[in-house]
């Protein structure tokens, strides 16, 4: 991996900054960094306020969204709630749901199937919204490109309020109204809420209309929380906000199904949560569920408020992502060896085919391979006698763009730079490989050959200690847009290292500087450096500082994301291997 050094504070502002602030080095450069340079901004920043946040009827289309529910409520219209199969649109259902059944009986949910369905608003869904009398139905984390399903809904009577986040074309849907901060006649303040954040603006609003006590608004803060972590947006502002209570709730009050996956995930109930957690420990179940056999299931857990019956569907969900790592492992190994093999011929992109792999998996392998090889990557399947698939991409490859040179050789496809479905037939994937590959080759040359990590700051051991880590706790819930400070520093071992883990595949450390003071580190899935270091060798090592609780006791760890045995070469803010 390649390290760059972030822009470093001047001597000036860093002097400030630690005055105002009361601050030590360390802290001062991470709180300047986020342009946190006074007392008012560091408080607005690491103690805000649910106040803070924007009047949701700034939103394009809120009045008439909030009318139009309403009159459904006022009238006993029944009302569909259409959510997507992941972890945003699973969240956001049970959340309107939660929500709106406190006050209206005649209430109706519905998630697409993956697989049969697939991503969107489907006619079938339409259907049962019609099967069922509703003349109400809401989106949720979709709806903002199915204008045939949509314009559908109107002929057969029904209004579609569209609470969605994905970039929307000029052109927008027949939709009674359109909740999406993304559109360009939009001034809401902020652009990056996730889709069940789009959602809560409407419950927001719908409650300040009608008075609804606040606390009904909250008690579902968790689910929010949840989609904000999975769904990967910037945890910043509003998402901020509504994370930092969000895992304030998970710690004093979830909600049963969410404790329950918590649990069987091995968390401890009285956790000061992170969004790594909610990311790895709960996205995956929940996503499972849809991957697997059906979203209904993670909406039937999140909806459940009895812990019996919390537990029972919690486990089985686990189960399903227990056979989904097994399936995912298999698939993976079985796609590393075919890029093996295209690597010896020369691929610089891989566009891998088998017909038996799992629909429901493909996008994590994707993910996977790209981890291993840092390459863009298409996994396809056969699904329905066509080949269908996920593309992951790396950082400075437009994957989209990639795809869109191939539209001639597909049946559809949609997606952004990072991420893409695609679909074609079966007899054109050589085809699409080697057009795939020539589109490649031409991007590549301008992309970064390696992962990069971006340092926040380079720091002696000495510098790190118990008010320090507490103080970088601050500027927690940490994820995209405000990452957990990654720090570098040269160490040196204090005693030989050692491999830990079922496959002895993680290196635990402990290392030091030219003083007596020791600190534990854990690099995962590094195990291999234990036969390249030696105690007395100097090194250097990229990590995060990191609290860790054991039996009740508190101490540091250096939590390693990479490690060089050159010193870093600093007048390019860059280091190098």
């Amino acid at each position: 991996m390649q390290w760059i050094l972030k822009p470093q504070p001047s001597a000036r502002q860093l002097q400030a900054v630690m005055q105002q602030l009361q601050l030590k080095r360390l802290p001062a450069i991470l709180f300047a960094q986020r342009g946190i340079e006074t007392p008012t901004q560091a408080r607005a920043f690491c103690r805000p306020k649910l106040s803070d946040l924007h009047d949701p009827f700034l939103m394009r289309d809120m009045y008439v969204a909030v009318e139009r529910l309403h009159w459904a409520i006022r009238h006993q219209e029944p009302i569909l709630l259409y959510g997507d199969y992941d972890v945003d649109g699973t969240t956001a259902t049970a959340m309107m749901y939660r929500f709106l059944k406190l006050f209206h009986k005649a209430l109706h949910y519905y998630t697409p199937d993956r697989h049969a369905e697939g991503y969107g608003v489907s006619l079938q869904g339409v259907d049962y919204a019609s099967k069922h009398s509703c003349k109400l139905m809401i989106t949720l984390d979709c709806g903002i490109k199915d204008f045939k399903a949509i314009e559908y809904a109107r002929k057969k009577g029904i209004d579609v309020i569209v609470c969605d986040h994905h970039l929307p074309d000029e052109r927008l849907p027949t939709a009674k109204a359109i909740l999406n901060p993304k559109r360009s006649d939009c001034h809401y303040p902020y652009k990056e809420l996730s889709g069940c954040g789009v959602a809560f603006k409407l419950m927001q609003a719908y409650a300040q209309a009608y008075g609804i006590d606040e606390q009904h608004l909250y008690a579902s803060l968790d689910l929010v929380t949840l989609s904000i972590a999975c769904d990967i947006v910037p945890i910043r502002g509003e998402n901020r906000m509504l994370a930092y209570f969000g895992l304030k709730k998970l710690k004093r009050n979830p909600l049963p199904g969410i404790k329950e996956l918590l649990q069987i995930a091995g968390f401890a109930t009285d956790r000061d949560y992170t969004i790594s957690d909610l990311v790895f420990g709960v996205g995956p179940r929940i996503n499972a569920a849809g991957r697997l056999e059906h979203a209904r299931l993670a909406i039937e857990l999140l909806l459940s408020n009895e812990p019996t019956d919390a537990y029972d569907k919690a486990l089985y969900i686990h189960r399903l992502n227990q056979e989904r790592k097994q399936l995912d492992e298999k698939v993976t190994e079985e796609a590393l060896h075919m890029i093996e093999k295209l690597r010896m011929q020369g691929y610089e992109s891989h566009v891998l085919f088998h017909k038996h792999w799992h629909k429901g998996i493909i996008g994590i392998v994707a993910s996977r391979c790209v981890e291993r090889v840092y390459r863009p990557t298409v996994i396809l399947t056969e699904s329905n006698g066509k080949a269908t698939g996920s593309a992951r991409s790396i950082e400075g490859f437009d994957l989209y763009r990639a795809i869109d040179a191939c539209s001639d050789l597909l049946d559809s496809y949609g997606g952004h730079a990072h991420a893409a479905g695609l679909t074609l037939s079966l007899d054109k994937i050589a085809a699409f490989r080697e057009r795939f590959e020539q589109v490649a080759r031409e991007q590549l040359k301008q992309v970064q050959a390696e992962p990069t990590l971006e340092v926040d700051a380079f720091v002696s051991l000495s510098d790190l200690d118990q008010t320090t880590e507490r103080i970088m706790s601050e500027l927690a819930p940490f994820g995209p847009g405000n990452e957990q400070p990654l720090l570098v520093s040269r160490v040196q071992l204090a005693e030989a290292p050692r491999t830990v883990g079922q496959k002895d595949n993680h290196l635990k450390l402990r290392v030091k500087e030219n003083s007596p003071v020791v600190f534990d580190a854990i690099a995962f899935r590094m195990g291999e450096w234990a036969n390249k270091l030696s105690v007395g060798q100097s090194f250097y090592i990229c990590y995060h500082l990191e609290q860790n609780e054991y039996r009740g006791n508190k101490s540091l760890q250096l939590r390693i994301k990479d490690i060089k045995t050159e010193a870093p070469t600093w007048e390019k803010d860059t280091f190098s291997s």
